[in-house]
């Protein structure tokens, strides 16, 4: 009888064997399972920031540095009477004045060769008095640097009334350098720029969509460190979309003049 309890000893101890190697197993099994999860999950998460991020910024550039659709409250009559300029108003040369934002004071330099109907469009707005007391609505300060102004009523709204293109002289590499001023316009249409314009406070670029790039009407000369530290170093109004809205400190044009 004793070799058949050895026998059945044996048997005991490989079963066993074998269910600790089964144990074993389906726990390597599990962890593996886990760790193919956790993977799967982090690589699902790492996409999904850098699909937020692209869409942040086509959210950005879908909607500026450009003008919304124009608002329902802008009078019929006042759009009658609105009229684009021939580009023979820029006279195919440079401009210079002054574009002053609450106090501070900037010399600007428009190029009438280069962009001659948006600096014919922004001599004739001067020239009817259409910049003082509008706003500078939106400032941007999250990787792209750009304050824009010259809305028609303070929002973002352009004037159905007052729209022309093409674009012109758009810089090469879609790079804007710091002191550009440049026309806005809606995302994909080469004629809807107006009377709103952005001014490049440090170097950003900004990617052409499908009509192109932005027309760079001119440049600040002067007075650009002095807007940084009155205005856009003070970042946007909290609650706004981050990096994106309007200016912590209130900034409304004060003077134009152009000589």
């Amino acid at each position: 009888m004793a070799p058949s309890r050895s026998n059945d000893k044996q048997a005991r101890e490989a079963r066993e064997r074998l269910r600790l190697y089964q144990a074993r197993q389906a726990v390597n099994e599990q962890r593996s399972k886990r760790r193919r999860r956790d993977n799967i999950v982090a690589i699902a998460a790492s996409f999904a920031v850098v699909v937020l991020a692209v869409v942040a910024q086509v959210a950005f550039f879908t909607t500026g540095p450009g003008a919304p659709e124009p608002s329902p409250t802008t009078s019929p009559s006042a759009a009658a009477e609105s009229v684009v300029p021939s580009p023979e108003l820029a006279e195919n040369r440079t401009w210079t004045g002054t574009l002053t934002l609450n106090d501070v004071e900037l010399g600007i330099e428009l190029d009438g060769a280069a962009a001659p109907q948006a600096v014919a469009a922004f001599v004739q707005g001067v020239q009817e008095g259409y910049y003082p007391e509008k706003s500078c609505h939106r400032l941007t300060d999250g990787g792209f640097y750009v304050l824009q102004c010259g809305s028609v009523d303070g929002t973002g709204a352009s004037d159905p009334s007052f729209q022309f293109g093409p674009i012109e002289n758009a810089p090469a590499g879609d790079l804007y350098t710091a002191g550009t001023i440049a026309m806005a316009r809606a995302s994909g249409d080469a004629e809807s720029n107006g009377r709103q314009f952005f001014i490049v406070y440090e170097d950003t670029t900004i990617p052409s969509d499908a009509a192109g790039g932005y027309t760079v009407l001119g440049r600040i000369t002067s007075g650009l460190e002095t807007l940084k530290s009155e205005i856009t170093d003070a970042g946007v109004v909290p609650g706004s979309s981050e990096n994106d809205g309007a200016p912590v400190v209130a900034t409304t044009i004060t003077g134009v003049t152009l000589d």
